[in-house]
């Protein structure tokens, strides 16, 4: 339930994410974020508990994901707060099963064509965890008031995100995506499955685009200077250009 104790943080996320360039080890990061303070809370325990979510979602990304060293340049090259947490969020639900779970339900919800996928009131995010099961066979067992937490720290990642407008909203709509968080959302979709990834994009699918929105970004991604398509034996296939993430390196996106 680490949702309960911070959301995505976007702020201290990325002056993680420079201590982490900086330093080149997690130890030395934990030392200076501990003796400065950097989780903004007044003691010991809740910054060492912050660092620990936090670092867990960076530190544990896999390889379909950018590595945190390279997050600073990245992050930096986001035109919005938006643009970072949309980057930010990939890391959290690859990281956090629940979530993970979660999403994979609401992705569920929006292939059924339900006429409203993105319900995220307590009622409905409660009946989704109610149908969790886990691997031992037990099934979501939380006190009311963790698992109301809980939510509610759903609802601001999904705000963060832009899937939510407001505190108030509970209803939300397919968020439109800047040009980074395009193209790492792209990266993870392409190293994450096999040749028929385009047919269901995680990345995309992950900042809940809708399947009728896919062509359009596959449009956009295709014309910075980081994708292609390629017409392979009379077979049109978008891939990178060198591998999905070295237009971090290589001077950009346009």
């Amino acid at each position: 339930m680490d949702l309960t104790r911070c959301g995505l943080l976007v702020t201290r996320a990325e002056e993680l994410a420079q201590l982490y360039g900086e330093h080149g080890n997690w130890n030395d990061v934990k030392g200076v974020w501990i003796d400065e303070r950097r989780s903004g809370r007044s003691t010991k325990d809740s910054s060492q508990d912050i660092f620990r979510v936090l670092t867990s979602r960076l530190k544990n990304a896999p390889a379909t994901l950018p590595n945190a060293s390279d997050l600073p340049s990245i992050l930096d090259d986001c035109a919005t707060s938006r643009d970072k947490a949309q980057v930010l969020s990939l890391y959290l639900i690859v990281d956090d099963p629940l979530v993970r779970y979660a999403i994979h339900e609401y992705i569920g919800r929006l292939e059924a064509g339900y006429e409203t996928p993105f319900d995220f009131s307590n009622e409905t995010l409660k009946k989704i965890l109610n149908r969790l099961e886990y691997a031992d066979g037990s099934t979501f067992d939380y006190a009311e008031s963790t698992t109301e937490r809980w939510c509610e720290g759903f609802r601001s990642v999904l705000r963060e995100i832009g899937v939510l407008e407001n505190q108030q909203a509970i209803v939300g709509t397919p968020p439109s995506i800047g040009d980074i968080p395009l193209l790492v959302a792209m990266g993870y979709s392409y190293d994450d499955s096999n040749d028929d990834w385009i047919e269901a994009p995680r990345g995309l699918l992950y900042l809940l685009q809708p399947e009728n929105r896919w062509e359009e970004l596959f449009d956009r991604v295709a014309a910075t200077n980081a994708w292609e398509f390629v017409n392979l034996h009379g077979d049109l296939r978008l891939q990178p250009i060198s591998n999905p993430y070295s237009w971090v390196t290589n001077g950009g996106t346009e």
